[in-house]
């Protein structure tokens, strides 16, 4: 099992952030390890190669002449000796005076100019060898130092590596720390996410200031508890509209069973049937209604074609028998993509609307706006529909005080079935302002 820090978001991103460190700094300390080496023996090698150049020129020049001490140029180059084809040393300079010869490697007359390192039995030197002359029997001058202690130890890698973990330490530290602050308000979210429970939507977890992921993460958990309880409020007012409606009808049905029970010489069969097969028709219009508002939008519906606005408003008219005249304005070509059956009930019941309110003319239209939206449209002159109840009349089961008896109100279900078919269209229905009446508009994506 991993360990516990492991098992932790923050610690996951400590033990990403410390690899990351680690790929980043170990190759770029082994690459600083050998640039420096080599910049520290490029930079030796210089001053024995001038060095050794400069006594090479001046015994061309005759003015060092052979056996005698040779002078040091460079107090950092103390090593130099001038030595014969036969090996014998020929001069030196103090510090070289009783050595061997520092190097038995010889410069060739094409490549008069060799780098080289050597171990004396006393220590280790950097050397350059150059040859005085093109001639067989020329000299060769060699000018050495010491090897610097970096380059003869391991000490700059000791230093270098050192440095490189403690590095990586810190990175993780740091790491730990600022994810640590980073992660604590979604800690504080997730303890008050814990107390949200059905019975209490209204909680909200606590925002954090600024704009980044964490408190974008706070503002669409909020959003979403929101939504839960605007969609818990709904099912609660839902059940109750529902239980109201449904009981009703029932209770009258109740009643009128009891009463032909209670007095049966009393009762007028016919008319008890024709009552009861009302109330019944009334139950079966809500129960449809509900079961349809359950459907639209799930995956029970999911077969969808192209449809033709104008096409299905004249399929629809020719099997309706209407009290008031429909008048029609329909453009060619206004095609959506959607389910046929539902498209179908949403004009049904915006007609059957209009058709209950209104005095002398229904009108329906289809149009584009633009090229990517097909409109539905149907208005009546009856009476208008004030501002203050053009979003309320969508909800379930609401009536308008003009509308509150029962042939005229229907099942209180239209407009809400109309209103979900069309946002599950990716669409929205509207109440616009019309000339002494009211006036429906759908807007879909046209295809």
């Amino acid at each position: 099992m991993a360990p516990w820090w492991a098992r932790s978001l923050r610690g996951r991103v400590t033990l990403i952030a410390t690899a990351v460190a680690a790929l980043v700094l170990i190759p770029a300390a082994v690459g600083g390890v050998i640039v420096t080496r080599s910049l520290m023996s490029a930079s030796v090698f210089r001053d024995t190669r001038d060095t050794a150049e400069r006594i090479a020129y001046e015994m061309r020049g005759g003015a060092l002449p052979m056996g005698a001490s040779i002078p040091v140029p460079n107090p950092s180059v103390p090593l130099i000796q001038v030595v014969g084809p036969n090996g014998q040393i020929l001069a030196s300079s103090d510090a070289a005076r009783n050595l061997p010869p520092l190097s038995d490697l010889r410069p060739t007359a094409e490549n008069r100019l060799i780098n080289m390192t050597n171990c004396l039995p006393t220590e280790c030197i950097h050397l350059t060898a150059v040859r005085v002359s093109i001639f067989a029997d020329s000299p060769v001058v060699y000018a050495g130092r010491s090897t610097p202690d970096l380059l003869t130890s391991r000490t700059l890698e000791v230093v270098v590596f050192t440095q490189v973990g403690i590095l990586i330490a810190l990175a993780s530290w740091a790491t730990w720390l600022v994810t640590g602050r980073a992660l604590r308000p979604v800690a504080t979210m997730r303890a008050e996410l814990d107390a949200v429970h059905a019975g209490d939507l209204s909680r909200r977890v606590t925002q954090p200031p600024g704009q980044d992921e964490v408190a974008l993460l706070a503002r669409s958990v909020n959003g979403t508890l929101a939504r839960l309880e605007r969609s818990a409020e709904q099912q609660r007012q839902f059940a109750s509209d529902a239980s109201h409606e449904l009981r009703t009808p029932i209770a009258g049905l109740r009643a009128q069973l009891e009463s032909a029970q209670l007095y049966p010489e009393d009762t007028d069969i016919e008319a008890l049937v024709e009552s009861s097969l009302r109330d019944t028709d009334r139950l079966e219009a809500i129960i449809t209604d509900l079961l349809l508002l359950a459907r639209i939008g799930s995956r029970v519906d999911v077969v969808k074609e192209r449809v033709d606005l104008a096409e299905l408003v004249r399929q629809e008219l020719a099997v309706r028998c209407d009290k008031v005249p429909v008048q029609v304005d329909l453009d060619k070509g206004v095609v959506v993509e959607g389910v046929r059956l539902q498209l179908a009930r949403v004009l049904t019941n915006l007609l059957d609307n209009a058709q209950r309110h209104a005095e002398h003319r229904v009108r329906v239209q289809v149009h584009k706006e633009g090229n990517a939206t097909a409109v539905l449209a149907v208005e009546n002159d009856g009476m208008e529909i004030a501002e203050e109840d053009r979003q309320r009349i969508f909800e379930r089961f609401t009536r308008l005080d003009a509308a509150r008896s029962r042939d005229a109100g229907g099942t209180g279900l239209g407009l809400a079935i109309a209103r979900d078919v069309a946002m599950a269209h990716r669409g929205q229905i509207t109440v616009e302002d019309c000339k002494g009446g009211a006036r429906f508009v759908v807007r879909l994506p046209a295809v």
